[in-house]
């Protein structure tokens, strides 16, 4: 295998697997300029959705979009991007890697651009399925790229700050945007965007990944595969995201939706059971192993919704804005990275699993922390338990990573998809379900929390009567009927009612996540037991003698 340059690519420099890069001896400063294109790639691609979904308020009003169709907006994102890699990988292997990200960066471009320039409800949704469409192809570059800058001994490294930058989108985003939104609308969000998707265009087309072997990978049964596993995947996410907002059991639309998306997707699954060469295999993903690996990253992933469902939305009720939060999420961007760090730096591979124990211990302890908010509660309150959520997420999920790869590399490049499909969609997933959960658990609880007050407030309490006649001599010198300022101050008194109930449910939520991760911690320790008990061995461990027999294998001939 050569380059266009006629560079006979060494044994050990050859792809992986085809699709892949090939990973030639680069000098040192080009491995720098792949390591910062990897990072801008990881960021602008992180922003697409995470711009718009912290201010989804500000395109709704500018929009002029009910909050049931602003919800529209980030179903169409996760239902391309969840999906699209089931097509991707297999289009990188037959087709080569420089098609797949000219086309990946010009739809990308391309969205970013139409986002200044739609005002209509359908069209703004057809903007986010393609964006969801370019950003998961821009989370593949963002690996690849890195890897490019680390030597064979640092590509473990390499993955893990490669699955971890794009997470640092939503709070980064939270950090930019009220700059962004004092100098115009919302569309001064998509002019940064913009510039960042053309400054990293320019960049990859500058120095561009070495070129990958191609193989025949798609087969007549892919497509019926996509075709009933992709719109089944699709109705599920509207469910989650629609649910909330609509109410479950009002609209009889979500509960069709939900069983012709489980026949479809178990149909789908069936399907690729028995075929010889499955696109997705049920087999080793029916695993005890993977089970397991699938099992804790979507749990993880629900409990980490207690930082952009709870936190946020409990100092939303006491009108806190993002411009006042800046603070708190540079504080969660600096201890997320601390997190990743860790990761990297405290990396065992006899012990991959511990990591993701203590992540599971730091929610629980945060979560328990967040259980006493009060309507003085502001985000500096915040700062320690949000901080313990930003570190465990990243040393989560990057220990999560690496467990996942060195099962699919042991069980051969074909489970490739099969495991890509798995991480992302318990990750997706498990963001959704866990936003469906706990929001659908904190407005049950206000439900609850309001009659409980409103049932204690009587005209004849005098500290009642007191509180409504002081609410209405407020007004005394805007309102002049005595009645109307009554009136007026009995309507105050019930928003001061509604806010305090939603104080309390949303306290309820911290409480109901720091028990999960009671559970899960539990859970976790009990599997973590059993796995010395069997004598299994670290699957990175595993993979690494693969390679040194691999390796003595080829020194030999």
């Amino acid at each position: 295998m050569q380059d266009e340059t006629g560079y006979q690519f060494k044994p050990h420099e050859r792809p992986s697997m085809p699709g892949s890069p090939a990973t030639p001896d680069h000098p040192r400063l080009r491995r720098l300029c792949y390591i910062l294109i990897g990072i801008l790639t990881g960021i602008t691609g992180g922003l697409g959705n995470a711009l718009v979904s912290v201010n989804i308020s500000f395109a709704q009003g500018t929009l002029g979009l009910y909050t049931d169709e602003a919800a529209w907006l980030t179903a169409a994102y996760f239902m391309t991007n969840m999906t699209a890699n089931l097509f991707l990988v297999k289009y990188r292997q037959q087709f080569g890697l420089q098609p797949f990200i000219r086309y990946m960066l010009g739809i990308y471009v391309i969205t970013t651009v139409l986002h200044l320039f739609v005002h209509g409800f359908w069209s703004s949704v057809l903007v986010r399925a393609a964006s969801g469409l370019a950003a998961s192809g821009i989370s593949t570059l963002t690996v690849l790229y890195l890897m490019q800058g680390m030597p064979a001994a640092k590509r473990l490294a390499a993955l893990m700050i490669g699955i971890s930058i794009p997470q640092l989108a939503t709070p980064l985003a939270r950090i930019i945007s009220p700059f962004l939104l004092e100098s115009g609308d919302w569309h001064m969000l998509y002019w940064l965007e913009m510039g960042l998707a053309l400054a990293m265009l320019s960049s990859i087309l500058a120095l561009p990944l070495p070129p990958s072997e191609r193989t025949k990978a798609f087969e007549r049964e892919d497509f019926f595969t996509l075709a009933l596993l992709a719109p089944g995947l699709w109705l599920m996410i509207a469910v989650l995201c629609q649910g909330r907002i609509v109410w479950w059991t009002e609209s009889a639309w979500l509960g069709w939706a939900l069983a012709v998306s489980v026949i479809m997707i178990v149909t789908a699954l069936v399907l690729e059971h028995y075929r010889s060469n499955p696109l997705i295999n049920t087999r080793w993903l029916g695993t005890r192993e993977m089970l397991r690996l699938m099992f804790i990253a979507a749990a993880v992933r629900l409990l980490l919704s207690e930082q952009t469902v709870g936190s946020v939305g409990m100092l939303t009720v006491v009108g806190m804005m993002n411009d006042q939060m800046i603070t708190l999420n540079v504080i969660i961007v600096l201890a997320s990275i601390a997190g990743m760090l860790t990761a990297i730096f405290t990396f065992n591979p006899a012990n991959v699993g511990r990591p993701i124990i203590l992540s599971v211990v730091l929610i629980a302890i945060a979560s328990f922390m967040d259980a006493s908010s009060t309507n003085l509660t502001r985000p500096s309150s915040f700062y320690v338990s949000q901080a313990l959520i930003g570190f465990a997420s990243l040393l989560f999920m990057a220990q999560a990573m690496v467990i996942g790869i060195s099962r699919t590399l042991l069980a051969g490049p074909k489970n490739f998809i099969s495991f890509i499909m798995l991480f992302s969609m318990s990750q997706s997933m498990g963001g959704l379900i866990g936003s469906a959960l706990l929001g659908t658990f904190q407005v049950m609880r206000e439900k609850y929390h309001s009659h409980e007050l409103v049932q204690n407030i009587l005209m004849t309490d005098p500290i009642a009567a007191a509180r409504i006649t002081g609410s209405g001599n407020a007004l005394h010198g805007v309102i002049g009927d005595p009645a109307l300022r009554g009136s007026e101050g009995a309507a105050l008194l019930a928003q001061q009612v509604t806010r305090e109930a939603n104080i309390l449910a949303y306290n309820d939520v911290f409480l109901l996540v720091g028990v999960l991760a009671v559970a899960a911690l539990l859970w976790g320790l009990a599997t973590h037991w059993g796995i010395r008990r069997r004598g299994e061995v670290s699957p990175v461990i595993l993979l690494q003698q693969a390679a040194q027999a691999r390796a003595a294998q080829a020194a030999k001939e």
